[in-house]
This record gives structure tokens, sequence and C-alpha cells, in this order.
């Protein structure tokens, strides 16, 4: 008799077992989904990572996805043009077209209408495409170190016809370029080799980053971004700090943060294109001067990712995962996230026990 459970007893039993197999399931889920954490400063590529998860593993951009790219687009062509304008006098470069005087008048006066309206008239049109041609603004385009001038310029300022016409539908590279600030927190699900992801993206602004903490809990991966081609550049919110200096600061803070110790951390030493490019006219001791080696992107490249990963102090236990990536070049993203997958995997596995 005293062996005979009361039904309170059996219920309670019944409960146990309940939550034991939710305990279970909800442990498995767990090791099924991984939180990527994209951080980086402003300008590094962290967005145009997240278009590429979309293209690569969720289907891409429909027709309609593109079309509510055109008004963006088209604000990132004009922007580009009107900063290229003011930036003259501040170079004290001249058109080399007297004429070209009146057409950045009409410029500022159309960019307001064309802008709201998310189109280009035949009329702007023909005021941008006058000025983009002008050797005194390619002088001052070409100096564009020296001010704030987002990478997409040329390419959007070099296609007008084609952005301008009224059945203009962007194209995939179109949107990979474009270019709108992260504000908040965005995240990004997709499936990939029978497991879960979360990708979670947040402004790279100093503004921004106060929400981070947020976002910290539960990361099984941080993809930490870096613009290689930002060594001759300065921060847009101060005008004075190198965005170099400042990312080596971020990544300094990350890579040895307490929160992190378990987590996999993967450097990605993105705009390596356009750091090809520029380390042929501009030397990389602008911003190391003790650098000693050629300008070239091998050499270059090298130098920098070195500067990174010697910010590590626990060398021993956390190891840093290095790719030099093309945030826009599609095949290179999937490549190198196929790789990234792999070691997130093996770590995760290790850090529950499995491995």
């Amino acid at each position: 008799m005293g062996c005979r459970q009361s039904s309170e007893e059996k219920e309670a039993a019944r409960r146990s077992r309940r939550i034991d197999r939710h305990l279970r399931s909800e442990s498995q889920r767990q090791r099924r989904e991984i939180k990527l954490l994209l951080l980086g400063t402003s300008n590094s590529g962290k967005s145009t990572i997240v278009k590429q998860m979309k293209i690569i593993h969720s289907g891409g951009f429909n027709l309609e996805a593109c079309k509510e790219y055109k008004p963006l687009i088209i604000y990132n062509a004009i922007d580009s043009l009107t900063r290229i304008i003011r930036a003259l006098a501040t170079l004290k470069i001249e058109f080399h077209n007297p004429d070209r005087a009146y057409d950045a008048v009409q410029l500022f006066a159309l960019t307001g209408p064309a802008e709201s309206k998310g189109e280009i008239t035949p009329e702007l049109l023909g005021v941008m495409k006058r000025l983009w041609s002008d050797p005194g603004v390619q002088e001052c385009f070409c100096r564009s170190n020296e001010y704030h001038l987002e990478d997409n310029a040329a390419y959007y300022l070099n296609d007008l016809e084609r952005i301008a016409a009224l059945d203009y539908i962007p194209t995939v590279e179109d949107i990979l370029r474009s270019r709108d600030m992260t504000t908040g927190i965005v995240e990004n699900k997709f499936t990939f080799k029978e497991l879960t992801f979360k990708m979670v993206d947040v402004g790279g602004q100093r503004s921004e980053r106060k929400k981070w903490i947020h976002c910290f809990e539960g990361v099984t991966a941080i993809i930490f971004c870096v613009e290689l081609s930002g060594y001759d550049l300065k921060l847009y919110e101060d005008n004075q700090t190198s965005r170099m200096a400042e990312s080596l600061r971020l990544f300094d803070s990350i890579c040895n943060n307490n929160w992190f110790i378990n987590t996999s951390l993967i450097l990605f030493l993105n705009k390596k294109d356009l750091l090809a490019e520029k380390i042929r006219r501009i030397p990389l001791t602008v911003c190391f001067p003790d650098y000693k080696g050629q300008n070239t992107y091998e050499e270059a490249a090298v130098y920098i990712q070195r500067q990174f990963e010697d910010l590590n102090r626990n060398k021993e236990t956390k190891e840093i995962y290095s790719h030099f990536t093309c945030a826009t070049d599609t095949s290179n993203i999937q490549f190198v996230f196929d790789a990234v997958t792999d070691v997130i995997i093996q770590n995760n596995l290790k850090y529950i026990g499995l491995c």
C-alpha cells in the first residue's frame, strides 16, 4: 500500500517527463541553430554580406524586391555627385568648363524633387552627365580620400543613362553596391547544411554600438568585417579618426572580451578589390608609418591581417579565422562562407562536448 503512487505523484511524474522531453528537444534545437553576429565599423561591408546570404541561401531578390531598391540607388547616384561638387570648393578645384558652374546650380535645384519621386528626369540626367564628364570634377573624384564619398560613386555615375531610364529595374549587382546606413538591429534567418542560421547585423556607427550588448547573448560566432581600403580614410562621425585605427580598436575590444571566450571569431578582411586598386596610388604608410614592405596588394594585405591578429591576447586558447573577401562578389562570399560554416560547426561541437 505504501508503494502505490497517488494521482498527484503520477501527474508530477508525467509533468517531469514532459519537461525532460522539452529540454532535450530544446537542447537539440539550440545545437542546430547558429547565431552569427556581424560586427565592424561603418562602411566595412556588413550589410552587403547580409544581402549575399539572401542571394545564396534564401532565393535572392525577386522582381518586386529589385524594384524597391530603385529609389535608394537613384539617391546614391545623386548624393555621390553632390558630395563631389561640394568638395570642389574645399579642395580649391575649378571646373574645366566654366559653363559647368551653372549646371552645379541646377543640380542642387533639381535633386530634391528627383529624390522624393525616386527618378532622374531628362533635364537632371543631362546636368549630371555634363558635370560628371568635366575634368575638374574627375580630379575632385580622384581625391575622394580627402572627403566622404561612398565606394559605389563611380559605379552608378558611369551608368547614368541606364539608371535614369523610366523602365529601369535594378540588377543584383546594383543592389549589392547600394548603400543605406544600418540603424537598429537587422536579423536574417536561413538554412544551410541542415542548420538554421540567424545572422544579426547591427549599425557600425559609434552611436549605434550601444545597442550591440543586446545581441551578445547566445552568440555562436562573430564575423568581424574590416574595410581594407579604408586605411587612408577618416571616420564619417568626426572626420579626424582613421577608419583603420577605429577598426583595430574595436576589434581589440571584441576579441578580448570575456563575453566571447568560447565564441568563434571570424575576421573578414573585406574590400580586397579596392585595396588592390588603391595601394598602387596611396602608400600604406599613411596609416602605418612603421610599414617597410612594398606597396603591393599581397604585402599590404598580409601586413594589415597581422595587425588585427596580433591584438589577440589569448592566442593559446582562441584562434582567429581570417579570410580576404570582396562582399560584392557572390562566388567569393559563397566559397568563404562554406569554409566558415565548417569551422563554426566543429567549434560548436567542441563547446557542447560532442567532439
